[in-house]
């Protein structure tokens, strides 16, 4: 559907319901400019002062404007309860963790920030006491479990087919992390961390934009890359990173 707007091809699960209300809203935003642009020339023809010279007081007469106003009440019921409510419905759901990609991003002027859980699964303990230049994420340089942690910048990797769930924050401004072809934004707000979800189901490289302006490098964060890969060759991927040891500097491997 989302030909119809020249979106870009659709590369999530999840993203056809959002190109469903946005084709629908847009449907009923070109209902209601032709029905009242005829109306406008209507109005022109029928009230003009040749064929009024005296003017009506009293108004319109007729109910037909009421009925026209209920079938646009229904038509924005039917989007909100038909649509969007079912869609956010969905959206709240998250998908267990177990079955998921699970990473965190910490968004920075003018970057992407990302941290997987390494072999054990688990992510290393995190406080903001030890957020640094060299840890962005916090994590705890003590606990056994960052030790295998994978942190890079830039490109995020993540498996076809496979839910992915993406826990937001910042560490500076406010920013915005969207990508278009997995129909997914959401806001990167410092102090909070903010989950995602969604399916990726094309394998490929996506841009990842930020949709908040945060300063004068704000177009660098467009060459963020989300790289959708086959399990076997994000395994490789994994094997290949440098664990960061627990104190949660990037590794550029």
């Amino acid at each position: 559907m989302g030909k119809l707007l020249g979106l870009p091809p659709l590369a999530s699960q999840e993203g056809a319901e959002v190109d469903k209300l946005i084709i629908y809203v847009h449907y009923l935003m070109i209902a209601l400019f032709i029905g009242w642009l005829g109306y406008f020339a209507y109005a022109l023809f029928r009230f003009h002062r040749s064929r009024n010279p005296k003017a009506d007081y009293l108004g319109v007469r007729g109910h037909a404007s009421n009925y026209i106003e209920i079938l646009v009440v229904l038509a924005e019921a039917f989007l909100l309860l038909g649509v969007a409510v079912p869609m956010w419905a969905k959206t709240v759901k998250f998908p267990d963790e177990k079955g998921a990609t699970v990473i965190q991003i910490v968004a920075q002027q003018f970057d992407w920030n990302v941290r997987y859980p390494g072999k054990d699964g688990v992510f290393g303990k995190q406080d903001m006491k030890f957020v640094s230049s060299d840890n962005t994420f916090g994590v705890d340089p003590a606990d056994p479990n960052g030790k295998d942690d994978i942190v890079d910048m830039t490109k995020i990797h993540v498996v076809v087919d496979k839910p992915v769930i993406a826990y937001i924050s910042s560490k500076d401004v406010i920013h915005s992390f969207k990508i278009i072809d997995m129909r997914v934004t959401q806001d990167a707000i410092p102090g909070m961390r903010i989950a995602i979800h969604f399916t990726p189901n094309k394998i490929g490289t996506y841009q990842i934009n930020c949709a908040q302006l945060c300063g004068q490098g704000h177009a660098n964060m467009s060459r963020g890359q989300l790289i959708v890969q086959s399990q076997q060759d994000f395994d490789d991927w994994m094997k290949a990173q440098k664990p960061v040891g627990g104190g949660g500097g990037t590794s550029f491997d």
